[in-house]
């Protein structure tokens, strides 16, 4: 689960047909609240131009729109206690809420939250949504090297998290929805006696994320169904004895189109040419060069809000932002000992994102699509040890993910 990042731009529109500067919108987009980056022109030569192709993204909207209504497609509704998340989970509407939406995905409403049993292992907020110990904690502001004891620890959870996501994965085709991946994710945690850390983290309502097609990270999983050519990331964390571990992946939906499989394949490569590199000495800020670099060759842009972060007996520490973005600021080098995710977010379109009104779920701020992948990594003295590797019993999901193997050294 994503760390925030305090990057901030300036947006400026560019012009569908030329890229130029762009002050001009068109006037059936903006009938339709469809995304303003893709319907914005400099001239009206451009914009007469670009008419023929453009107005496909009309007819697209008008039939999406059918959809917008989960109750047509699934059973859920609010007589059966599904509504819709706002204000981070504090609160729930069985509306539709308005939004200028970005792409074409939209909120359905959501379950209860599950249950734990009461022999699990808790975290502080599971019960009042409040996190009491990490926020004042002192590795808030120093990175910890892990005892040998922590290690074995971190090892633990972090192979048990693997088993869930593989679970998750096993169940991913078209028409389920991201609803019963939650519950596969939740009922796969208390099995192995772990807490799913997202549940309930700041009022998350949810036992994982699920973040599908132009959804950057922290999706909540509900009562859509996904589609042929969707992709989905599952974003799983598991509490236990004690500590987290952390990791994602991004799944291909039946038949994805070419564009998706390239994005999907890049973002991959950048999580893997980024742990190639990590080991003793390494600073932190190197590990956004990489991916930056690495992504800009098959343009594609890197998101800067969200980053990697430490992990262990806290779910987010110390080093609380490892960006995955070039002439970033982050402080430190890497030390044998430590603890810390790296989950590059790579985006077809522009890097910005925007935040749907649950709180939590950040989508492209073009409706274009979004993929991740993210491990659990500790430093060795020699290099670096992959804590959320694919064991040889995770489904052959998609080639790509075959080559990272258990420990890296360098």
């Amino acid at each position: 689960m994503a760390g925030g990042s305090d990057a901030v731009e300036a947006t400026t529109l560019s012009c569908a047909k030329c890229g130029k500067p762009a002050h001009l919108q068109c006037p059936k987009c903006v009938e339709l609240k469809l995304p303003r980056e893709g319907a914005a022109f400099c001239t009206q030569d451009c914009f007469k131009a670009s008419w023929s192709s453009h107005k496909s993204v009309h007819s697209k909207s008008i039939s999406s729109s059918a959809l917008v209504n989960p109750g047509e497609q699934n059973t859920a509704s609010p007589n059966d206690g599904w509504l819709y998340c706002l204000r981070k989970g504090q609160s729930l509407s069985p509306k539709l809420p308005h939004f200028e939406w970005t792409g074409p995905l939209r909120p359905y409403p959501i379950s209860h939250r599950r249950p734990i049993p009461a022999q699990i292992d808790k975290p502080d907020w599971a019960l009042d949504g409040i996190p009491k110990i990490e926020p004042n904690s002192d590795l808030q502001h120093h990175v910890e090297i892990k005892a040998p004891d922590q290690i074995e620890k971190m090892r633990e959870t972090c192979r048990i998290a693997r088993e869930v996501l593989d679970a998750a994965a096993r169940v991913i085709r078209p028409g389920i929805t991201t609803d019963e991946i939650d519950a596969v994710v939740h009922e796969a945690t208390i099995s192995a006696g772990g807490y799913p850390s997202p549940l309930n983290y700041h009022f998350f309502p949810k036992s994982c994320c699920t973040s599908v097609n132009e959804v950057i990270c922290h999706g909540i999983p509900d009562a859509r169904k996904l589609e042929d050519g969707d992709i989905v990331n599952v974003d799983v964390t598991v509490y236990y004895k004690g500590v987290h571990g952390d990791l994602n992946e991004t799944f291909f939906v039946g038949n994805v189109d070419e564009a998706s499989q390239r994005l999907v394949q890049c973002t991959y490569e950048c999580l893997e040419t980024a742990i190639a590199v990590v080991k003793p000495g390494v600073r932190f800020r190197e590990i956004g060069e990489i991916i930056n670099r690495h992504a800009s060759m098959s343009g594609l842009s890197v998101v800067k809000s969200y980053c990697g972060h430490g992990i262990g007996e806290l779910f987010h520490c110390a080093p609380k932002n490892i960006p995955h973005y070039a002439r970033n600021k982050a402080v430190g080098v890497m030390k044998a000992g430590q603890t810390f995710t790296i989950e590059p977010m790579i985006n077809a379109g522009v890097w910005r994102d925007r935040m749907w009104p649950d709180g939590w779920t950040a989508v492209t701020a073009d409706g274009k699509r979004s993929a991740q992948f993210e491990h659990t990594l500790l430093v060795t003295d020699t290099g670096v040890e992959v804590l959320t590797a694919r064991l040889p019993t995770s489904p052959n999901v998609f080639p790509l993910v075959k080559s990272l193997i258990v420990v890296l050294h360098c």
